[in-house]
Order: structure tokens, then C-alpha cells, then sequence
């Protein structure tokens, strides 16, 4: 009964097809690395799009991260550099805007802010006139 049993197991895993991996080049590991990291899409998302396991990506984005990191060279540290100036910059470049607006509404006597721009914005600019008119 013991060698039925046995060879009945060995039938069935005889039948049962062994799944075929596909190879994937570097290049597409880096690419579906750079696309989670950049944040376009997420690590389920790249699984299904890319029909790779999730434990697979993973595996590459402990081995290759560091890896494209390097390649181009930007640290996490000159990244949030980088954009905390940019934030800056739009900060300068907002304010300016708004000294615009503010100056155009003395002059035109009309006060446009409240009727085109969003409510938030539109109280901003009220706060930059009553600083100017002090």
C-alpha cells in the first residue's frame, strides 16, 4: 500500500509543469527601480505591469538601489538640497506675485484677488496689503 501511495505522488508531480522564469535585463530592473523610487508607480503596481513578483523587485531594489544611486550620482542629502532651494525659489517667486497683484489692485482700484483667485491665496494677498498699507 506504502509503494501505491508513493508512486501516486510521483505521478502527480510528474503532471504538474514546472513554471518557466523569464530572464530580465538589467536595464528593465533599473528602469522598474527608478520608476518606484521617483514614486511614478507603486511596487504592486510594477509587479502586475511588468507580471514579476513583488518579492523579486524587492530583492532588486536591495541590490541594484544603492547601485543607481551611485550611478547618478545624487545623495538623499544633495537631493533634500536641492529641493528645499527650489522651495525657496517658488516662495520668492510667489511672493513677488502677490506684491504684483497687491500693486496692480492699489493702482486699478479693483480687487480681482477675491473674484479670480482660490479664498486661500485671496486671504494671503489681503495679509500683504494691510503689511504694505501700515
Amino acid at each position: 500500500m506504502a509503494k501505491i501511495t508513493l508512486q501516486a505522488r510521483h505521478n502527480k508531480a510528474a503532471t504538474c509543469p514546472k513554471k518557466q522564469y523569464q530572464k530580465v535585463t538589467f536595464e528593465l530592473k533599473m528602469a522598474v527601480i527608478d520608476r518606484i523610487l521617483t514614486g511614478q508607480i507603486s511596487l504592486n503596481h510594477a509587479s502586475k505591469a511588468y507580471q514579476i513578483s513583488r518579492s523579486s523587485i524587492n530583492y532588486w531594489m536591495k541590490k541594484l538601489a544603492t547601485f543607481s544611486q551611485i550611478s547618478k550620482g545624487v545623495s538623499k542629502n544633495d537631493e533634500i538640497k536641492k529641493l528645499k532651494q527650489r522651495i525657496e525659489e517658488l516662495e520668492f517667486i510667489k511672493d513677488f506675485q502677490q506684491d504684483v497683484i497687491v500693486d496692480f489692485e492699489r493702482v486699478t482700484g479693483e480687487e480681482l484677488s477675491k473674484k479670480l483667485l482660490p479664498e486661500a491665496l485671496a486671504k494671503e494677498i489681503a495679509k500683504k496689503k494691510k503689511k504694505l498699507t501700515k
